[in-house]
């Protein structure tokens, strides 16, 4: 069986975890935790990376620094994953569902100005695949009405728009280190902050309300509860397996890009099926490979079929608009023109770190003899 995922993994993430361990400090922002840090920092050129316990987390930090209330409304795609609007929702906001873009699934920029209200406080992008979205238009767009821009970059480390790597647009940015993802932690994430006036406010959210930051730097002689706040911290273990990966950051991308490519070469002649498109200004990280079948009925068939040959495929995201939870805490802006049939085409392939050139082919040829026995319509 050729798997759909497996984690990352380089060989010296023993090494860093057993430093850690006998460093007796294996809480957040240890050694392995500001190693991170301070490696995203110089390489994405962001104002304050910090390390937290998920994505989720990482969307939860931004919702408080933004202060939202509830009446507040934020504008996100449907097509994302749930915490794109959970964490945002928690805070009473209303979800804004926009629709996406057929060519790169993500939000479609045009449609955004139409959907803001005098109640709109934050617009949510999410780089689908680590592709990213038209962010010249929407921090246009933000900035003439005067509204945040979070980049839910879960997928997006390494990518870049027109030279600038995801996540660093916006005004906060947020990282995934799921076992899903280019690089992991297992889980973990890590909230990119911009914008140079939320920098002392997100590091009292990070550490629970408190200024306990500013006091392990020497800034205050005691630290105590100064806002709202939760504890966000990655544990330093998880922080000591991930930095194994940081340290090989282009390695990882051009591999995962190999393969990609590898595929995109070997599936582009089928004329059954959609490809991936990657706007000329995106640099994208190979996070995920995809095809969209004609439909749902035809994408069943395919992946039951794929499974029956050893192959495991999956299909994506439910549109939130039309889960029980986004029927109560959001609305559907305007019309469903692409959201809900693109999202039922989309098939993810096997990808990850480790995978060979040699289980890309077989599952190229696999797809190949399954639309070889698929007839014109």
């Amino acid at each position: 069986m050729i798997g759909f995922n497996v984690p990352p993994f380089m060989g010296d993430e023993f090494t860093y975890i057993k430093k850690a361990i006998d460093n007796q400090h294996i809480c957040g922002d240890g050694e392995y935790t500001k190693k991170v840090s301070a490696i995203f920092e110089e390489r994405f050129q962001c104002r304050r990376a910090l390390l937290t316990t998920s994505c989720t987390d990482a969307l939860e930090m931004c919702a408080l620094l933004l202060d939202l209330k509830p009446g507040d409304e934020v504008i996100c795609p449907s097509f994302t994953f749930v915490s794109s609007a959970v964490a945002f929702a928690m805070r009473g906001a209303k979800i804004c569902f926009v629709d996406i873009r057929p060519d790169t699934m993500n939000i479609d920029e045009n449609k955004i100005e139409a959907a803001i209200t005098e109640k709109t406080k934050a617009i949510v992008v999410v780089h689908y695949a680590g592709v990213a979205c038209e962010m010249d238009t929407i921090m246009k767009i933000a900035n003439k009405y005067n509204i945040k821009v979070v980049e839910d970059a879960a997928q997006g480390v390494m990518s870049t728009y027109k030279g600038k790597a995801l996540g660093t647009i916006g005004h906060l940015g947020t990282f995934s280190f799921h076992e899903t993802k280019n690089y992991s932690s297992g889980e973990g994430g890590c909230l990119l902050v911009n914008d140079p006036s939320l920098v002392e406010r997100a590091e009292i959210i990070r550490e629970k309300g408190t200024n306990r930051a500013q006091f392990f730097r020497g800034q205050v002689d005691k630290y105590s509860w100064r806002d709202l706040g939760s504890s966000y911290l990655m544990s330093d273990i998880n922080a000591a397996y991930l930095y194994a990966q940081v340290l090989r950051l282009d390695e990882i991308n051009e591999k995962r890009l190999q393969l990609w490519n590898r595929y995109y070469e070997n599936l582009k002649d089928i004329p059954h099926i959609d490809l991936p498109v990657i706007p000329s200004d995106c640099g994208h990280n190979a996070h995920m490979f995809y095809i969209k079948c004609k439909d749902l009925d035809h994408r069943t068939e395919f992946i039951s079929w794929m499974k029956n040959e050893g192959v495991q495929c999956v299909f994506h995201y439910i549109p939130l608009h039309s889960a029980p939870a986004g029927l109560e805490h959001g609305y559907f802006f305007d019309e469903d023109e692409y959201t809900t049939v693109e999202s039922e085409r989309l098939v993810r392939l096997p990808m990850y770190y480790s995978l060979t050139t040699e289980e890309v082919d077989e599952v190229c040829h696999k797809i190949h003899t399954y639309f070889k026995g698929v007839k014109d319509e």
